[in-house]
This record gives structure tokens, sequence and C-alpha cells, in this order.
């Protein structure tokens, strides 16, 4: 069950830290990594100062793709993809892969940036 609180006469949801679970996705975690990546590689290529065409060749995609992933649509790209663009951009990328808690039959992917 969400929270919910009146602020100043309006009803307020709490989310649940996933916007894309909020509003009913069916792969809100796959979207949610995405977007995280992707808010990683635009944070690199603006603190760079890097121009589209210079990171569309540093990523290996085409500016036009370059262009919609800073846009945030990701949607076209695999989190495969986005994770070699960071390589690409200079960082490594640690994947762990452990036991989910009892608590839980199913696994969840989650990603923590440093």
């Amino acid at each position: 069950m969400k929270k919910q609180r009146v602020v100043r006469g309006i009803p307020v949801e709490q989310g649940s830290g996933n916007v894309y679970a909020d509003l009913g996705y069916p792969d809100s975690d796959t979207m949610l990594v995405k977007a995280r990546l992707t808010a990683k590689i635009a944070e690199i290529v603006q603190r760079r100062a890097l121009t589209q065409a210079q990171t569309a060749e540093i990523l290996g995609l085409t500016q036009p793709k370059v262009s919609a992933l800073l846009k945030g649509r990701f949607r076209g790209i695999s989190e495969h993809r986005l994770l070699e663009c960071l390589t690409r951009l200079g960082l490594d990328v640690h994947i762990v892969i452990k036991p989910a808690p009892r608590r839980r039959s199913n696994g969840r992917l989650t990603l923590s940036v440093a």
C-alpha cells in the first residue's frame, strides 16, 4: 500500500523510488537502470564539454543516436551497449551477481554508481 499524505490541502502519494514502476511499466527495473546509465553518460559528456560529434566518435554511435540518448531516449539501446559506452568514456564497470534474499522469490536488477 502506498503512503498518502496531504500537503497544503493537496493529496500527495509517496513514490516507490522508481518512476517507471509507479507509472506501471512492466520492465520498470530495466528502464530505471538504463535511465541511470544514460544519466551517467550525459554527466560525463557535459563535464568534458564534448560535442555530440566527439561523443559519437568515442562511443561508436551515430550523432543522431547520441542526440537521442542525451535527451533520455534510450529504449533502442541495450544495457550492455550503455555499459560499453561507459567503458569507452574511461570508466570501469563492475557487475556483481548474488543470491536474492529468501523473502523474495525473484532476483532484482539494481545499479549503484560510485
